[in-house]
């Protein structure tokens, strides 16, 4: 959902945008309507108008439309959730920043004797890094930008862990 500030004083519901007005808009943009489908006000409401307006952004951004692309956020968060409920070191483990490179944040969540290593490039710019401290080999979990849901049958060599502009690998160290 995209923040849709309002434009005139008048649209302003949040008494701080009304004090603030035109410097601070206050919270209406962030507070839209939930937007479920790409119907008469996003499928939040059947009243003639919801408190808040819904942006024209509703029609291409909504949980219908997420809900049938895999590699949306909404299944990307689904994705990551469940990951997370599947393996004890992302819940509770023990936390190990590892790496030196300054646009990768990398770092392991050790329990008993699940590792699991999180890296992450946080640069515009393809980087690989050298994790093999970590250990020489790890099956990915999860990699983003993959396409198809961001799952993989992959063996990653530590040594040498390649990451998209922006990617993330989420893998047990073996």
């Amino acid at each position: 959902m995209r923040t849709t500030d309002p434009a005139r004083k008048e649209d302003v519901h949040d008494p701080i945008g009304k004090l603030g007005w035109p410097k601070e808009k206050g919270r209406d943009g962030e507070r839209t309507p939930m937007q479920w489908n790409a119907g008469k006000h996003a499928g939040f409401t059947t009243g003639a108008k919801p408190w808040l307006p819904i942006p024209p952004s509703a029609v291409k951004y909504n949980v219908e439309v997420e809900k049938a692309d895999q590699d949306s956020i909404l299944n990307t968060y689904k994705r990551l959730l469940l990951l997370r409920k599947e393996e004890p070191a992302l819940r509770d483990g023990a936390y190990e920043s590892v790496g030196d490179d300054e646009h990768v944040f990398a770092y392991l969540r050790k329990s008993g004797d699940s590792t699991v290593l999180v890296a992450l490039n946080m640069s515009g710019q393809a980087r690989t890094v050298d994790l093999k401290s970590v250990g020489a080999n790890a099956d990915v979990l999860y990699r983003m930008p993959l396409g198809k849901g961001g799952t993989a049958h992959e063996v990653l060599s530590l040594g040498k862990v390649d990451l998209e502009p922006y990617g993330v690998v989420v893998a047990k160290v073996k």
